[in-house]
């Protein structure tokens, strides 16, 4: 397939330029590996300058939407999983949601990730959760912070599913809600070990294969999660602080 131009009068043509690539890739007139012209073919396709078109295709390679075969040749490209999560995180930050608001979420599609984990995971899938568990079970008895280790073993969960749309859908609310764990903590020391138990009842279900268990014990483990922000009087209707602002304040 080719590309098709379009004249564009706008302020700002680059945005343009870029929107118009995209739409045309959602819509699948342009697919995955088909080439794009050149900067000086596609800015006269568009009756823009070549610089509005470099800018333009800077703003898709950022969205993962075009790729780099060879400094001459640029072809179309599936955004990566991580790069559409890291927008999606972004979004949600500049929303001021909430931890109330990611939890009522969460505690529907982290049990769901856990019972399709029992029922795909492989035993490699199995091997990187009991390294996750090892590793933080080392730093909590270190007394490291044990967040980066919680917020990886959902998304390893995850992952085990081989489900690509709940791996979209559930990184984005991951990366916000579970370093949450660091505000609970100074409040309920106990916190990391109650995690550290939810893990190992998850992680054991999911390697025999048990998808009610590991839903059951997930879901539980949300509610306990929930529960201790309550315990400690932490604000579950105030917009969600990423993890960075408050190590600043602190």
């Amino acid at each position: 397939m080719t590309l098709r131009g379009k004249q564009l009068q706008v302020a700002h043509a680059y945005e343009q330029v870029s929107a118009e690539v995209e739409r045309q890739i959602v819509e699948g007139t342009l697919r995955p590996g088909d080439q794009l012209p050149g900067e000086v073919e596609m800015a006269e396709m568009f009756g823009v300058n070549r610089s509005t078109v470099r800018e333009g295709i800077r703003r898709l390679e950022s969205e993962g939407l075009v790729r780099r075969a060879s400094p001459r040749r640029l072809v179309v490209s599936l955004p990566r999983s991580k790069d559409l999560a890291s927008r999606h995180t972004r979004a949600l930050k500049l929303m001021e949601i909430t931890f109330r608001e990611l939890w009522q979420v969460a505690v529907a599609t982290e049990p769901l990730a856990a019972e399709l984990a029992a029922r795909s995971a492989t035993e490699e899938d199995v091997a990187r959760l009991d390294e996750n568990q090892r590793r933080m079970a080392h730093v909590v008895e270190t007394g490291e912070s044990p967040v980066e280790l919680d917020t990886a073993f959902h998304i390893l969960v995850a992952d085990c599913t081989r489900n690509r749309v709940l791996k979209l859908a559930h990184e984005p609310i991951a990366f916000l809600l579970f370093p949450g764990l660091e505000a609970l903590i100074p409040h309920l020391p106990q916190a990391p070990g109650r995690q550290l138990v939810a893990h190992q009842k998850v992680i054991d279900a999911i390697r025999l294969g048990d998808a009610d268990t590991a839903r059951d014990w997930m879901h539980r483990h949300l509610v306990d999660f929930r529960r201790g922000y309550e315990i400690a009087n932490l604000p579950l209707d105030a917009p969600i602080v990423p993890l960075a602002a408050n190590k600043a304040t602190s």
